[in-house]
């Protein structure tokens, strides 16, 4: 066989969110895309803000030398000094350019992380529900993925975490707002997670990086906030990308950054630097890195989705579906009546796309994206009851 057994393997357990969009592609055929209620990918829909066409095509129409000639391998000074003022506002602490690395995409920004913090064999815990492609990062640096549960409620459960950490752990990665869950993890326990996480390096006589991937921080909805990672835990690293806030996700323009005093700062960031050298990624793109330069306290309208989400939340439980308000990012992730694979396919027969909860780690549940235009949530309604008709029956 041509392909490598580990890609034979990985391809047959691949992402349920890519499968059912292409499920999602055979049905638009068949009856027509608008007959179909597409909710499987987190692809935004939602067009960039005005500002960035108007920055765009005033950036695009420079035309002195060099404005596409390769530049350090971290980004151009300028523009992560731009990123890094308005990170310090929303970490309350101050971050510095030298202290970032602009990346292609938070996906980019993550695998320059594992590949730097790795050495073959370490564990890297991931909080069940989560993005299933952290398994596939994790293993792409040598790494080991160990799966540890959240609560009830999706939130952080602590005496699970500290009975996944061993000597072998090398980091944890959160996602807040959370892709599938939209929870948003509170203050206190960020703190407490810092603590609980200084008590094991202690015990363990090593260093443990909590890693915050956080693309969906400004889609956040009422009432709430995202708390600073950096306040509440030294060895920290938060990484993002401008793929939701800006509806730019095909542009795989992102960032990282490392808490100001974390442990042996200088060499984590030049292998850091390096790696993103040696993966390929080079740089991230310079077009787009000076776009959101001038756009770091600009998104998309967050009203939008949050009344989508409004929405969708009555017509599920006008139909009898559980499950949790989401707080942030664009999903709902309600409990399945039956097997989750199962019920998926009787959502299917009813034209409606969902993916299941265990393409999340996270049996039992289904993934609803609602980036998508209002038509859709509202004409799934009654297909909705249906499929939880028949899965009764």
């Amino acid at each position: 066989m041509a392909i490598s057994e580990k890609m034979r393997h990985f391809a047959e357990k691949s992402s349920w969110i890519r499968k059912m969009f292409e499920e999602g592609a055979k049905l638009k055929s068949q009856f027509g895309a608008e007959n179909v209620f597409d909710f499987s990918l987190g692809n935004p829909d939602l067009p960039p803000p005005p500002e960035f066409d108007t920055t765009l095509q005033n950036i695009a129409a420079e035309i002195k030398p060099g404005v596409h000639a390769y530049m350090p391998n971290g980004g151009y000074p300028w523009v992560r000094e731009a990123v890094a003022a308005r990170m310090s506002s929303e970490q309350n602490i101050q971050v510095n350019g030298a202290d970032m690395i602009l990346t292609c995409g938070a996906a980019g920004a993550l695998n320059v992380v594992l590949k730097a913090l790795l050495n073959p064999g370490e564990e890297v815990i991931l909080l069940a529900p989560y993005f299933v492609e952290y398994n596939f990062y994790v293993d792409n640096h040598g790494g080991v993925s160990k799966i540890v549960n959240t609560d009830e409620n999706f939130n952080l459960d602590f005496d699970a975490i500290e009975g996944g950490i061993s000597e072998k752990t090398k980091a944890i990665i959160i996602n807040s707002p959370n892709n599938p869950t939209g929870q948003i993890y509170p203050k206190e326990d960020l703190e407490k997670l810092g603590s609980l996480l200084e008590a094991m390096e202690s015990k363990y006589g090593t260093s443990i990086y909590l890693i915050s991937d956080e693309p969906y921080r400004k889609i956040v909805y009422t009432g709430y906030t995202v708390p600073s990672i950096f306040t509440a835990y030294r060895n920290s690293i938060v990484l993002s990308s401008y793929s939701k806030d800006l509806s730019l996700p095909g542009e795989r323009i992102g960032y990282m950054a490392v808490h100001p005093e974390i442990h042996d700062k200088i060499p984590l960031l030049d292998a850091m630097t390096l790696a993103n050298r040696i993966l390929g990624f080079v740089n991230a793109p310079a077009l787009m890195q000076r776009v959101v330069a001038e756009l770091q306290h600009v998104s998309v309208d967050c009203s939008i989705y949050e009344n989508r989400r409004e929405m969708f939340c009555k017509i599920l439980e006008d139909a009898g579906y559980s499950f949790l308000h989401p707080k942030g990012a664009f999903y709902l992730f309600p409990k399945s009546p039956i097997d989750d694979v199962k019920f998926c396919e009787i959502l299917q027969d009813n034209k409606i796309l969902a993916v299941p909860g265990r393409g999340f780690g996270s049996p039992g549940y289904f993934r609803l994206a609602y980036c998508t235009d209002e038509k859709y949530i509202r004409g799934a309604a009654e297909g909705f009851k249906k499929a939880l008709a028949t899965a009764g029956e």
